[in-house]
């Protein structure tokens, strides 16, 4: 298992909403979790198989971006 940590521009529980079946249709991600208190937005990815491209375009099919830390 490894952990991708993103600098994101997800605001709010709605940008949340938006972006969690995205996330959560991707079949490689473990867990997930947007820390919405840190000033980076700070998306944290578990997955066994999957690349940082892999999760930057499944947060882009939300409408958001997600940048490697």
């Amino acid at each position: 298992m490894k952990t991708l940590k993103f600098k994101t521009n997800i605001q709010c529980h709605n940008c949340l909403a938006k972006v969690s079946p995205k996330l959560n249709e991707e079949s490689g991600i473990a867990s997930w979790e947007v820390d919405l208190q840190d000033p980076d937005r700070t998306l944290t990815v578990n997955t066994e198989n999957l690349e940082p491209e892999d999760i930057k375009k499944a947060v882009l099919k939300a409408g958001f971006v997600a940048n490697v830390k």
